[in-house]
């Protein structure tokens, strides 16, 4: 049985777009209230218009700490309430450590890592004094199998995978729900910097998955009877061979 999430507020971090678009969608299909962060202004309120009222844009930079504190009270003024918070921004890089550039490493570590650990708490207290929530992030299988071709991408993800799951540990006794959805590979923007010829031979055997079978999964952890928390759930093209 399932419990409907109706009338409930989420908030989406990364939401302008690829996987937390679609997730953006599919709550408020199911009844919910969603809060899209991005700091792309105008994707945002492109994608709110098309979304319709229940949709909400905060436009915020991740990479700003100082705009956390403000990040919960902005979400309370738009929907008034805060039941579901999901932290899926993120970035992608591939290939040799031998060959990269560990600046680059740096801005990706901070979305990933960083801007995860922040925003989750800065309203993890809010759920805890209410005894009820959902904390979602947006893993990666790479965070439980070593991807050889992104390493630091890799890295990132097991960094999730552990704060996620001690996180859930503390919390679970104020009510609080903390779950991971881990795909692979997803047509997004994150898989730009692929090459050319692993894009065309991942598409030729059908080894990319659509941002909203991602969404799907995450409505399903989410509509899961109180008692029962979906800790990881990995979801892979059928043609992966993980």
């Amino acid at each position: 049985m399932s419990e409907s999430i109706k009338g409930k507020v989420a908030a989406i971090t990364g939401a302008a777009s690829g996987i937390g678009f679609a997730c953006a969608r599919a709550l408020i299909e199911e009844g919910a209230k969603v809060v899209l962060i991005d700091r792309a202004e105008d994707r945002l309120a492109q994608c709110c218009a098309q979304l319709g009222p229940n949709a909400f844009a905060l436009a915020m930079d991740l990479l700003r700490p100082a705009d956390y504190s403000a990040m919960l009270p902005k979400i309370l003024d738009l929907a008034g309430r805060l039941d579901i918070f999901h932290a899926n921004a993120g970035a992608y890089i591939g290939g040799e450590v031998v060959k990269g550039n560990p600046d680059d490493w740096d801005r990706m570590l901070n979305l990933n890592i960083n801007a995860a650990f922040r925003s989750v708490h800065a309203v993890l207290p809010h759920m805890v004094a209410q005894k009820a929530g959902d904390i979602v992030f947006t893993s990666s299988v790479a965070g439980v199998v070593p991807v050889v071709w992104e390493p630091i991408y890799t890295a990132s993800k097991f960094a999730v995978q552990a704060f996620a799951h001690t996180t859930r540990r503390q919390v679970a006794q104020h009510g609080v729900r903390v779950g991971a959805v881990l795909p692979g590979p997803v047509v997004t923007a994150l898989l730009d910097d692929w090459p050319k010829a692993k894009m065309d031979e991942a598409l030729a055997q059908g080894s990319l998955m659509q941002p909203n079978e991602v969404a799907d999964a995450v409505v399903f952890m989410l509509t899961r009877p109180r008692n029962v928390t979906i800790r990881d759930l990995v979801i892979l093209p059928s043609s992966v061979d993980l």
